[in-house]
This record gives structure tokens, sequence and C-alpha cells, in this order.
């Protein structure tokens, strides 16, 4: 099956820009008002907020709301986030997009696939660690420790070798981390330990959109899923459960896919092999507690690389994965 004909984006995209609105106005009002809140509801409230911040970040590396990319990245210059360069994620998930390498252990940034030869080689705690990692339960809850911590130490070796690109991406984050520690000494009256946990949980909601995005299959077209949820978090993933069809239309904003693949139903589920779940209800039902795949790619021998690279026994993640 050919890709879609994928339609063009508004000139202007104020859905975006009122998904900003609600980011900033969110992150300023639990912050400012956490003590009347209480911890724990102003803490709930800001990892949606910040879950969603992530999700708009998606869309603005994907050039949305302006066609003008400073402007996009100005719109997300503030780090919120606080573990996660824009930049490092930016440059790391438009390779990912490079669909003929997705799944592919070395060449793919966000894989959580390994290559069989290093599987061998790890002991048998690290693989037990990502065999949990494998599970719902487990990516949300060692999930970001693992990606992060191998994204931060594929970065510093980077760094040392003089990567330019990386070094200006983590200045960049820097200088988006003032902002938020002006606002903390100026304005806000949480906690700061309040503020890092929400941070931290942020990443743990944002596995659960990453959990299975992506399947090994011979077909590159077949390995991106689609989750045909419509509630809350379809909403703070900005529509990118439909994984195969922002895949298939990478530049299409994030309130026409829904449309967009309701008219082509069939036609997607036939050109993804009917790789489709209902819900992410169904699929807690199903991988809570189990492994959807093995660690190892299973179609390995079948891929374009014919001998281990050097990155994979790093454990090399991209800043989502």
């Amino acid at each position: 099956m050919t890709a879609p004909d994928c339609p063009e984006n508004t000139r202007t995209e104020w859905p975006t820009l009122g998904v900003a609105a609600i980011c900033y106005a969110g992150f300023a009002l639990t912050t400012m008002y956490s003590q009347a809140l209480g911890p724990a509801l102003s803490g709930v409230l800001l990892v949606l907020v910040l879950t969603l911040y992530s999700s708009l970040s998606h869309e603005v590396l994907h050039g949305h709301p302006f066609r003008d990319a400073r402007l996009n990245t100005a719109l997300v210059f503030p780090a919120l986030g606080l573990f996660i360069p824009y930049l490092r994620f930016r440059d790391t998930h438009l390779a990912h997009h490079h669909d003929p390498n997705l799944t592919d252990p070395y060449d793919d940034p966000e894989t959580n696939f390994v290559d069989p030869v290093v599987w061998a080689e790890w002991t048998p705690l690290r693989q037990a660690v990502y065999r949990a990692n494998n599970t719902l339960l487990g990516r949300m809850l060692i999930g970001p420790a693992i990606s992060t911590g191998a994204f931060y130490l594929a970065d510093l070796r980077a760094a040392l070798r003089g990567d330019r690109a990386v070094l200006r991406a983590w200045l960049f984050h820097l200088g988006g981390l003032v902002p938020v520690g002006l606002w903390w000494v100026l304005v806000a009256d949480m906690a700061l330990w309040v503020y890092v946990a929400a941070a931290w949980a942020s990443l743990s909601v944002l596995k659960i959109r990453t959990f299975l995005e992506h399947r090994a299959h011979e077909r590159a077209r077949c390995r991106s899923v689609i989750i045909e949820d419509r509630g809350v978090l379809a909403f703070l993933f900005l529509n990118n459960n439909l994984h195969a069809v922002h895949h298939a239309c990478p530049q299409l904003a994030w309130y026409r896919l829904g449309g967009f693949y309701r008219a082509r139903r069939a036609a997607f589920l036939e050109r993804n092999g009917g790789y489709a779940y209902r819900s992410y209800w169904q699929i807690a039902r199903l991988f809570l507690f189990r492994s959807k795949d093995p660690v190892p790619h299973v179609l390995w021998h079948q891929g374009n690389r014919t001998a281990p690279g050097p990155t994979l026994r790093d454990g090399r993640q991209s800043a989502r994965g």
C-alpha cells in the first residue's frame, strides 16, 4: 500500500497555541497555589501539565504552530520538564522518523530492542532488569531511570569527544532552566521536591505512550501502532496514540490526526498490518505485568547490519525512548 496523501496544515494553528496557553497557565497556577491545593493535588495536576508540555514540544519539533522554526523553539524554551534538553529531543526524534530504521538496535534512537549478540553478553541481573522494563508497569517504574541514564551517559561521552551540537543543546537547556528558577525564587509556592517529583512522574506517564509504539516487523510501514483511544491520555499525548498516522504524515498537526485517521481507518489498518489496540486500558490489561516483546530483536538476523556497532553496548537511548 502506498503512503497516504497527507494534507497541508493551516497557516495559523490556534489549537496548538491553545495547548501552549494551557501548559503555561497550568504551570503557573499549580506552582502559585500549591499550598492552597495541597502538595498531592497540586503535584498530580502538575504531572498532567508537564506531560502535555512534552507533547507540545513534540509538536513544535515537527514544525508547529508557526512556520518559523525559531518561533516554535522559543515557544518551548523554558525547560519546564527539567530533565530532557529540547534540542536533543528534537535531533534524536527526527532521526527516529527515518522509518526504514524503526526498531533498529543501532540506528533508531528510540528503540527498546537490543541486538541478540549483545543481549547474550549481558549479565543475568541486567537481563532481568530489562525484561521487567518490557512490561508496562516496569516501563513506568524503572523506564525513566534506564532511558535517561543511558541518554545522559551517551551525551556526556559525545560532549567529551567535542560534539558541538550536543554541547549547544545542553547550554540551551541550561538557559531554559533560568526562567524556571527565577519563577521559583520570585513567585512559586510549591516545594521544590514536589516539582521535581512531578517532573519525574510525567516521564513515567509518557512511557505509557511509548511502551508499544513500534514492533519488530519485516515491513517498515507495519512497525507503528494505532491506539484508538479518545480519552484523557489521548489528549495528553496530543493524539500521538495514532502513531502509524503520525509516522505516515509527520507534519500533520495533532488536532487533524483523528479526523484524518477516521476517514481512512480501513486503509491505515491495512497499511500497518492491523497493529492496533482499542485503548490504553486494553493495553494495561494485557501488558501491565507481562512483556509484549522480548528485549532481543527477534528479526535482527534480517536487519541491515552484519556486525554489532559501538553504541548499543552503552545502552543508547534517545531523550524519550
